[in-house]
């Protein structure tokens, strides 16, 4: 896992200061009744999603994303990385 991350100030190389990135690519699916229900079923994922992420729940890779029930949805991928300010 990537430790600078959190509001950590970006590192230096040498003379060069470094950025922290973040790369989160979130993927769901969902099937149901309607299209109102289906779109709070999403909302409902999202928001778990940014809660734990927002607590620093997630390491570097790929992991489930299940719904209220239990149920797999879709998959969160994280990267976090240093690179160029630029």
């Amino acid at each position: 896992m990537f430790t600078a991350k959190h509001g950590a100030k970006p590192a230096k190389s040498g003379e060069q200061e470094l950025a922290v990135r973040l790369r989160c690519d979130v993927e769901s699916e969902f099937v149901g009744p309607s299209g109102p229900v289906l779109e709070k079923w999403a909302v409902d994922v999202l928001r778990a999603v940014a809660d734990r992420m927002e607590k620093g729940g997630f390491e570097d890779g790929f992991t489930d994303v299940k719904g209220e029930s239990g149920k797999l949805v879709g998959e969160i991928y994280v990267d976090y990385s240093e690179g160029d300010l630029g």
